[in-house]
């Protein structure tokens, strides 16, 4: 198994159709001990209770909380003794134009999708500088790349590329301690967010433009979120995994 004994944390992964769920589910399938990390306790619970094996572990943590996400890496360590890995997954999202994003707006969505890896990144490195190893792996966007997404304003392709720029930096700074940090950036994936609101026109005029001709499902990118946790990938640090069925091949 590719991550036996390891103990994973992941943030935001207590949505049923998710890509954190389907990543936990991945890990633990593949010998992990899991805590999930999300708002909600009792959706917390009910995500832990549908992994096999275990123990695993579930907290509330809001990411944009520094001494939340402090006190989280905390129980985990008194838990399980040690972070293996970290998948700073949790995101939301608002689509709406530029002149149309207010002060309360842009600070909500940076600070969920942009400080919350920053805060968790933060609480768990202590951890995995002390045993010279680990991997960190964060969730951006094809949005950051292209400059717009689907479903996601300007201020979300700002904050998923500033995930870009952190995770390379923190890859160039923690190297030497062992620890990996890389990013995946997925393109549209059907999931509680976005499964709901694609009309059948939407989804047919996407699909033009993605070589593969179909849209990603959450386990698309656990497949992805796996290797970059396992030993598979134990020389690559400082990437950027695509996820998008090719719909942004680029040179």
């Amino acid at each position: 198994m590719l991550l036996k004994d390891k103990v994973a944390v992941i943030s935001g992964a207590a949505g049923l159709r998710g890509i954190g769920l389907a990543t936990a589910r991945r890990f633990a399938e593949q010998g992990a001990k899991v805590a999930i990390l999300d708002l909600n306790l009792e959706a917390a619970q009910t995500a832990i209770a549908s992994l096999p094996a275990g123990p695993h572990l579930a907290l509330v943590c809001d990411v944009t909380d520094r001494e939340q996400c402090q006190l989280s890496a905390k129980q985990i360590v008194e838990h399980y003794g040690r972070i293996d890995v970290l998948i700073n997954n949790a995101g939301i999202t608002q689509p709406v134009r530029t002149l149309e994003i207010d002060p309360e707006s842009w600070d909500r969505i940076l600070d969920v999708n942009l400080r919350g890896v920053l805060n968790l990144s933060q609480a768990c490195l202590p951890t995995m500088r002390s045993q010279g190893s680990g991997s960190i792996a964060c969730m951006s966007s094809v949005s950051a790349q292209r400059g717009g997404g689907i479903f996601g304003g300007p201020h979300y392709s700002a904050a998923k590329a500033g995930v870009l720029g952190l995770a390379k930096a923190m890859a160039r700074e923690f190297g030497p301690d062992g620890i990996r940090v890389n990013c995946v950036t997925p393109g549209l994936i059907e999931t509680d967010i976005t499964g709901d609101k694609l009309t059948d026109a939407m989804r047919q005029d996407i699909l033009k433009g993605i070589p593969l001709g179909r849209l990603g499902a959450a386990g698309d990118v656990a497949n992805a979120y796996l290797f970059l946790a396992s030993d598979l990938s134990a020389y690559i640090t400082g990437a950027v995994i695509d996820v998008n069925g090719g719909m942004l091949i680029h040179g």
